[in-house]
């Protein structure tokens, strides 16, 4: 399997020098910014310690039974540990206890190609409490050829005691230039694309999802609606229900980019005290925290209903 950017393909060649060199621990956890390709990096060394061919700095052969079961999704040596649907078919939030104890005793177990076994625990920021610890005790009492893959855009949320026993593999944005390149190998070089990548603030993965989904005729509406709402020209009821889809999570991000964006542009034109701007800030700040709410009991209506008033208020007040 290919890795499509070249910070993959860097990550990856390092991680192979460190595997070469003896040097891989038995916990890993694979961490980095969200849309960046952490599953794509993951499954390719998960399919370079499972290989049954491949030696030395190299990925794994792709030719082997090995390989060919991994590709088929019915490797009996590797386990994949994610969130689980309840009784409703609904996803649940945490990965459980019992998830991180079955996976501790097939570690155990022999080998049945090889002599290597693999779990991937993903998010690892969702596992529960009670599971972060079942998966310490595991983590404490490494075994030849058996591996722990914890794979997260939120380290932050693992416990310490977690994070202290895994080898970290940092996926990081790329320099602005390698972004723009690979961008411009995807979609040309037109000026979207720079425009795509200043408002995804150098995040090329988030780049690309904007030009392949509309995600600058999105970012262009929401600024259209904020303004209309600022200036008295919208309804709060009419924006809200606008909002009101699968991509709210999406809007409140581009609304915090065009608002900061905003405030900045007026500040340079001299056009806004730094009140304003702090002000703006702060409505920013509380966009985000809607954001992250929407998949809390909370109701996303009541939610973004105060959090566009609080706006239309502030646009008033300030004469956006």
């Amino acid at each position: 399997m290919n890795l499509a950017t070249p910070w993959q393909q860097r990550t990856f060649q390092r991680v192979l020098g460190v595997l070469h060199g003896g040097r891989l621990a038995h916990g890993l956890l694979i961490c980095g910014p969200e849309m960046l390709g952490k599953q794509a990096l993951m499954r390719v060394l998960i399919a370079r310690l499972l290989c049954t061919e491949t030696q030395g700095a190299q990925p794994a052969c792709g030719r082997c039974r090995s390989c060919h079961l991994l590709a088929a999704g019915t490797h009996p040596d590797y386990h994949d540990v994610t969130l689980l649907p309840n009784e409703k078919g609904v996803l649940k939030k945490e990965i459980g206890v019992d998830q991180i104890r079955e996976i501790s005793q097939i570690l155990g177990f022999t080998a049945q190609i090889g002599s290597t076994i693999v779990a991937a625990v993903h998010p690892a920021d969702a596992l529960n409490h009670a599971a972060a610890n079942a998966l310490l005790k595991t983590l404490e009492e490494p075994q030849d050829g058996r591996y722990l893959v914890l794979l997260t855009s939120k380290p932050h949320r693992l416990p310490a005691t977690v994070r202290s026993r895994c080898q970290r593999i940092d996926l990081k944005l790329p320099e602005r230039d390698e972004a723009r390149q690979w961008l411009q190998q995807q979609h040309g070089a037109g000026a979207e694309v720079l425009r795509a990548l200043q408002l995804a603030e150098g995040h090329p993965g988030r780049a690309d999802d904007m030009l392949r989904h509309g995600g600058l005729v999105l970012f262009d509406s929401v600024g259209k609606d904020l303004r209309g709402l600022a200036r008295g020209q919208l309804a709060l009821s009419e924006v809200c229900k606008h909002w009101l889809d699968e991509r709210l999570a999406e809007r409140l991000r581009m609304a915090v980019i065009w608002v900061r964006q905003l405030a900045v542009e007026k500040i340079g034109a001299g056009k806004r005290p730094h009140t304003a701007f702090d002000a703006h800030y702060l409505w920013a700040q509380q966009a985000n925290l809607v954001r992250q709410q929407l998949d809390t009991p909370l109701r996303s209506d009541l939610l973004l209903a105060d959090l566009l008033h609080q706006w239309a208020d502030l646009g008033l007040r300030s004469g956006s």
